[in-house]
């Protein structure tokens, strides 16, 4: 079982991140032949960086938008902020230092996390206009979600497993030096659900945590008076 998780893990792994890399290197060169920022839009580029910070940080769009949404989505992300911080213990020796003073709110950011999702979960069955548009993906990819922090909280209030056994394997897989994993059910369930959340992440929707980046409209500059915009293609045509 160890190997067997371990062989799984690499695998998620380059997965992820060659996916991950394909895809942003797809959005980076995606022409946007027109000007279309989101408006009230920012006129310069200092603007656009203030506008971007707000968006990651605090959801700005969204909380205009629907507040309900927003605080369901703002707790689902700030809690898996901090429940991977906290997790960072597993993979660093010595911990380093802000991450052991994390560790007491990581419990109760895994029960925030849980709650944005079932919250979001909820809203996608209840509502119509919104259950019409959602496709078996988008419940999918929520239930996985869940079920990752659901299995994470077992294990700490019901189901204990021995984490500094948990803490020596994922060190020897950074390594290449398999250790034992403990075989406690909850834990084996846990992390297939992480593995299969790695897989499944570079051709889902999750992909717009880097695609936000890429958006033409939120990092453009609302310059189309002043400036004319040229997509590359358009460019290369005019010569």
């Amino acid at each position: 079982m160890s190997v067997f998780i371990a062989v799984l893990f690499y695998i998620a792994t380059l997965v992820l991140l060659g996916g991950l890399a394909i895809r942003i290197y797809t959005y980076a060169n995606t022409p946007a032949p027109l000007k279309i920022p989101t408006m009230p839009a920012p006129t310069t580029q200092s603007g656009v960086v203030w506008r971007m910070v707000r968006e990651v940080t605090v959801f700005e769009s969204l909380f205009k938008s629907n507040k309900w949404l927003w605080l369901f989505g703002w707790m689902f992300h700030l809690g898996l902020l901090i429940v991977l911080i906290r997790h960072l213990r597993y993979v660093t020796e010595p911990v380093w230092g802000w991450v052991a003073l994390i560790q007491p709110f990581g419990v109760y950011a895994g029960m925030a996390m849980a709650a944005g999702l079932l919250g979001l979960l909820l809203r996608r069955i209840v509502l119509e206009r919104i259950r019409y548009i959602s496709s078996p993906s988008d419940y999918a990819m929520l239930i996985l979600l869940i079920a990752i922090a659901i299995t994470g909280l077992l294990m700490k209030y019901v189901t204990h497993t021995d984490i500094v056994a948990v803490k020596s394997f994922m060190l020897g897989l950074m390594y290449f030096d398999f250790k034992i994993l403990p075989s406690d059910p909850m834990l084996v369930i846990h992390l297939l659900l992480v593995i299969a959340l790695m897989i499944i992440f570079p051709v889902s929707k999750l992909l717009h945590a880097p695609g936000i980046f890429f958006s033409p409209t939120r990092n453009q500059i609302d310059d189309a008076r002043d400036k004319r915009h040229l997509a590359p293609w358009a460019a290369e045509m005019e010569k």
